[in-house]
This record gives structure tokens, sequence and C-alpha cells, in this order.
């Protein structure tokens, strides 16, 4: 079946469409602000200080936001392709260089929006070999300029660090670690000043990052609740949706008023025994970015033969890596947040440490997991995470397939592949 026959993810939630109604009015106040009033504005990371640009209302688009927007519109093999034509290497990293593909495409008839603007600015953190090159040329594409950010080395291995980051955090992502990400995201606010002519608010800022714990307390409490509750009462599309929607304009009122109807939701759905199946016999767990160019396919195997997928990284993530007792020091406790963001996700022993314990609080059977086949980092990290949940009893599907390049994906035979998967491990 081709990506464009994909089947619809299916929506039970009334919070879910709100998201994605308010997400779309968004994007398109976001593309007059960018596109034509022409307002300074950045490309960023995932993994970069959001907060910053927030408190100085300065616009911004993430780049891994922009994959999956270009991805959900079904052009990324287009422009990979295009991007391959330039003489770019096939097997680049899908994920971070879309937007980058996009660009090199130079096709304003296709492109979102037309495509981007020159941005006032480019950030991101040096996690990887290949993103100073993506971030590079991509800025020297749309004659900005790249402001990169360092990825301090983590010599604290702790493989329960989610179990001490809200309170314990200095310790956790060292001093050293955390006075370096301050001092460059100083220097970030300087550069920001300086060329928007806008200043930053440190009492926003504040207000921001106690607001930020709120929103990411009611994801948390909901992300144990459904850790517990059979049978699970929310799949993990909508839990993407109104995890990640919000997550973009995190400590916005909406986005903590979004927070906490999302809760409220949950909760009432387990209190009146609701499930994502009505025949839920097995529970998964995904790993890995969501696989936005087939949404449907996490709702596949939920009634025949009853696989609900109950986590995903998003959600549970709230806690350990946004809750933080600010101790009167939020730029700090932003910095603890970001000098390891991407660690904990992807690179054992963090990574590993924590879906272990995710799984075993999540009476998980089996994990599907997703292996980029271009992405290194996920990669290494990925495969020895297999082997800790292995090694926990919880048996794991490796998918060789990308989040955001559709061309080699097909949803029938992925489908197909987890269900006799299941049925080798006799969990179907």
């Amino acid at each position: 079946m081709s990506s464009s026959a994909n089947p619809r993810s299916r929506k039970t939630l009334q919070c879910t469409s709100a998201a994605t109604t308010f997400q779309k009015a968004f994007g398109k106040e976001l593309r007059r602000r960018v596109v034509e009033d022409r307002e300074p504005y950045a490309i960023v990371q995932a993994d970069t200080p959001h907060e910053l640009f927030h408190a100085m209302d300065i616009p911004i688009i993430t780049n891994q936001w922009w994959s999956a927007y270009i991805s959900a519109k079904q052009l990324s093999s287009r422009y990979f392709d295009a991007m391959v034509d330039k003489g770019y290497p096939a097997n680049s990293c899908k994920y971070c260089s879309l937007g980058l593909a996009c660009t090199l495409a130079n096709e304003p008839e296709t492109a979102p929006w037309g495509g981007l603007p020159t941005p006032t600015i480019m950030v991101a953190r040096l996690t990887c070999d290949c993103i100073q090159h993506v971030f590079g040329q991509w800025s020297d594409a749309l004659g900005s300029e790249f402001f990169p950010m360092e990825a301090p080395a983590w010599t604290e291995m702790d493989p329960n660090w989610f179990a001490h980051a809200r309170s314990d955090w200095e310790r956790v992502y060292q001093p050293d670690r955390i006075a370096h990400m301050v001092r460059e995201m100083g220097d970030l606010i300087a550069v920001l000043e300086n060329r928007t002519g806008r200043k930053f608010d440190e009492a926003k800022f504040h207000h921001l990052m106690e607001q930020i714990n709120v929103q990411e307390g009611y994801v948390w409490e909901a992300a144990q609740a459904i850790g517990k509750a059979h049978p699970c009462p929310v799949s993990i599309g909508e839990q993407m949706t109104n995890t990640m929607i919000p997550q973009w304009h995190r400590g916005s009122d909406w986005a903590v008023a979004h927070a906490r109807s999302f809760r409220d939701e949950v909760m009432e759905r387990i209190e009146a025994g609701l499930g994502a199946s009505s025949n839920e016999k097995m529970r998964l767990m995904w790993i890995g970015a969501g696989v936005w160019h087939d949404p449907g396919f996490y709702q596949a195997l939920e009634e025949d033969p009853g696989a609900v997928f109950v986590w995903s990284m998003y959600m549970p993530f709230a806690g350990p890596a946004y809750i933080r007792d600010l101790k009167d020091k939020p730029m700090e406790a932003l910095a603890s947040r970001i000098a390891s963001m991407n660690e904990t996700l992807h690179l054992p022993p963090w990574m590993s440490g924590w879906m272990v314990s995710e799984a075993k609080r999540c009476d998980i059977d089996a994990a599907i997991m997703l292996l980029p086949p271009d992405n290194r980092l996920s990669q290494s990290g990925n495969k020895l995470t297999a082997s800790a949940l292995e090694a926990a009893g919880v048996p794991v599907l490796m998918v060789d397939a990308d989040m955001v390049d559709a061309k080699i994906w097909d949803h029938n035979r992925m489908v197909g592949m987890v269900a006799e998967f299941l049925k080798e491990k006799e969990l179907a």
C-alpha cells in the first residue's frame, strides 16, 4: 500500500480535536508572521532552549516539527530525491535533513508555505556528526547564520537519572555542564537582542518556567494513570497529539489549560472503564520518534489481535525531562534540561535504564523499536536498549524504517510484520 493510501488514525478524545484545531490556527498565524509580515524568526532543533525565544516573543520553527509537517503532506520522497540530484548522499539522516532538502529542492509550488524565508538565526546542539553540516549548509542556503550550541560530555552515569531529575538536577546533570549551558544561553540572548531589537524579559521567563512545571505536571499525572490503567484508555497516537502540540507552546496559557483538559479526560475514561481497544490483550511500547507519515499504523492491531500501543517516549518524558524544582535558578534549571535532552532519549545507559523502568511500570508485553537505517545515533542507542529490554523479559521487534521518509515504508507489510512477531512470541 502506498503511503498516500494509509488509513487515518481514529480520534476518541475531544481534546485531540481541540489540539489539532489550535495547531492549524497557530500554523496560519505563524505563517503570517514569518512569511507575510517577515518578522524576525528562528529555525531551531527540538533540544534547544525554546523558552528563551518564547520569553522574547520571537517566532520559532522547530526542525523536527517542520520535518513532520512536510512528511505528513507526503512530500518527503520528492525532496529527498531532489537532494540526491544535487549531489548529497542518499543515506543522509532523514529526520534532521528534510527541511534542508525542501529548501534545496526550491519548489515554491509544492513546498509548505511556498518555502521558508531567511530566518534571523538557526540554532542546534552539536549532538551528532551530521547536525553541524545540516544546519551549516541550510543556513548558507537560506542566507542566515548558524548558532551552534555544545553538547557537553556527561560523566555522571546514573541509569536512574529519571528518579532524581526533578529535585536533584544540579547533581544529576553536573554543575560544570549546567554552567557551560548557561553561558551559551547568555550568548544566544545577546545575539537575539542585537538582531531583533527585542529584550529578554527575566520576569516573563521565570513565570514561563513556573507554568511549564504546571503543564508538565498535568501530563505526568496522565502518563502515570495510563500506565496503571487496564485497559489503556488512550492510544499513543492521541497521547502524542495531546503532548507534543502543547509542548511546542509550553508554558503558554493555552498549553497549560489544554494539558489539564487532557489529564481530566484521561481520568474520566479510566473511571468509566473505557479503553483505546475493546479487546486489549497485549500492551506494546513504541520506541523512537513517531511515524509521521502513517499515524494509523498504531491502531491497526488494536481490535484484532488486541495489541495496543500503550507507551511512547513523548508523554512520560514530561516528568523527568521537564519538571524542575526551580530553586530560584530558572536559567540553571533550563540548562539542566537542555544539556542532556537528546542523550536521555537516545543513549544508554540513560535511555535503556529509563525505558526498562517504564516497561515495568506500564506492564508492557513487547516493544516495537524504530531503527532508522540512516540515523547513526538511533542505531547505536536503540540496539543497546533493545538488549536491556530483552534481558528484562520484554521481547523487542526492530523495524527498519524512518519517521519521515515514506519511501521505505509500506503500511500493510509493517502491520503484518508486527502481527507475525507477536504470534511468534506467543503473545497473539
